[in-house]
């Protein structure tokens, strides 16, 4: 028997925003084909895929949950209605499946058992944030999320500001929303005053910010409001 194909469903990026804002209209039919889903939070994947206008109702769709907390020994488990030939949507919270999403040890084990993984176009704050930020879209590289402890975080950002001059690569790395101020703040006390930082936050919402400043500037400047709110930095050193 034939596998199904495994389809990675990016999800909108800001609260409101509708797939048919965000989504070409070819992913939101491929939604509309997908009767079984995976999904990081299930109340949310049921207002997207209802969001879509899915022509089947939400009863009758298979939603199974996977978080970073899944055990490694169930992944096998969820990839049972493919290995019997059904296809499969996997929906991240937000964003891309796969990129600081426990979507990648899925896909990981997809492969190693033969299943086709289908990547489908759609937002990604990281690729729309280094591609307003002015900065190198060469040579990159996102390191996920800062330490949460301030000393070792200050530590981190030297390092990366240190790493990033010495390759001539644009750093970028993401914080869970509540300390994002506490971040920003921290950047621009103890990065060099010509290295440039771009905040990016809440990409694709109607009050999206994306603003590139050397820390000189941004030492002058008012800082943005960017507690709670999904963000993304970027810096070159």
């Amino acid at each position: 028997m034939a596998t199904g194909t495994l389809f990675f469903i990016p999800a909108p990026l800001a609260e409101g925003t509708t797939p048919q804002q965000v989504l070409p209209a070819e992913v939101v039919q491929r939604i509309h084909s997908l009767h079984h889903f995976i999904v990081e939070n299930e109340k949310t994947a049921r207002q997207i895929i209802a969001a879509s206008g899915h022509p089947v109702s939400m009863r009758e769709l298979s939603l199974t949950v996977l978080t970073k907390d899944t055990p490694n020994k169930e992944l096998a488990k969820l990839l049972q209605p493919l290995q019997q030939g059904l296809d499969v949507g996997l929906m991240s919270e937000a964003g891309c499946p796969g990129i600081a999403d426990p979507g990648a040890a899925l896909a990981a084990v997809a492969h190693h058992k033969g299943i086709r993984v289908a990547p489908l176009v759609g937002p990604s704050s990281l690729l729309l944030g280094l591609m307003a930020s002015g900065l190198n879209g060469q040579r990159f590289t996102f390191l996920g999320y800062l330490p949460s402890e301030k000393a070792e975080r200050i530590k981190t950002i030297k390092g990366i500001e240190f790493d990033s001059r010495k390759q001539q690569a644009t750093q970028l790395f993401i914080e869970t929303p509540y300390r994002n101020q506490h971040v920003l703040e921290d950047l621009i006390d103890h990065l060099q005053a010509q290295t440039r930082l771009c905040v990016a936050c809440n990409i694709t919402a109607p009050d999206e910010m994306i603003v590139t400043k050397t820390i000189a500037e941004w030492k002058k400047a008012a800082l943005p409001d960017v507690h709670k709110k999904p963000t993304v930095f970027l810096l070159l050193a």
